[in-house]
């Protein structure tokens, strides 16, 4: 199989059967909505249908308006289309995270160079909400409760072993989010998955508290991924 094929079964063989503390759930868009299988096949097809080996950007998990709806990581609908040109019909998401993502894609050269070069996934790979008191569904980070995070252990531990079966390049991996990046150093001192770790602010961050900064944000990831 080639690199998109490896993706594609991933994705499609995803689920969480374990247990989360009360209040939480996690959504599965490859389960909830059949286009999203559709349109993350052909993402995957566009950009990765071959047998190169990519270096590994790793996020916290998806939000529920990006890769909880198209199953492309950091990737809502608008940008699915405008910039990659694959349309959503069942579903119009607008994601802050997808923003800098696709700016800072296409100061990298665009997407067909980027891909080439990054497979962007998460150590737990599924949109994980949780309800607030008045009863709103609200996204959650993996994280956020530490009974949450012993409770999801496991699956992240096999969901990057997954990813780095399908012939990532591991000697240096990019982790967003400080945060995340603490929890991902302490999973790896158990399993040793990485060799380096380099930690980027994560894009919704950026977008959301340091955007009057925004454009030298991008140069540092640009710096940090190799090609400024």
């Amino acid at each position: 199989m080639n690199f998109a094929d490896k993706v594609i079964v991933f994705n499609r063989e995803l689920s969480y059967q374990g247990k989360l503390p009360e209040g939480f759930r996690v959504l599965n868009p490859y389960l909830d909505n059949p286009e999203t299988m559709e349109v993350m096949r052909q993402f995957y097809h566009k950009y990765y249908h071959d047998g190169i080996r990519r270096k590994f950007i790793i996020g916290i998990n998806p939000s529920r308006h990006g890769a909880g709806v198209t199953g492309v990581p950091f990737t809502d609908t608008k940008r699915l289309e405008s910039v990659c040109g694959i349309p959503m019909h069942s579903a119009h998401t607008h994601e802050i995270s997808s923003v800098f993502v696709y700016d800072m894609i296409a100061a990298y050269g665009g997407p067909e160079v980027f891909y080439k070069q990054f497979y962007i996934n998460s150590p737990f790979p599924l949109a994980i909400v949780k309800q607030t008191k008045n009863g709103q569904w609200l996204n959650a980070n993996y994280y956020d409760d530490p009974v949450l995070f012993e409770s999801v252990k496991e699956f992240m531990i096999e969901s990057l072993e997954k990813h780095i079966s399908m012939g990532l390049d591991t000697s240096k991996v990019f982790v967003l989010g400080k945060k995340n990046a603490g929890f991902i150093q302490q999973l790896n001192k158990q399993i040793r998955l990485f060799g380096e770790i380099e930690v980027l602010e994560h894009p919704r961050f950026i977008q959301q508290y340091k955007l009057k900064e925004k454009q030298e944000y991008i140069e540092k990831y640009l710096l940090a991924l190799g090609n400024y």
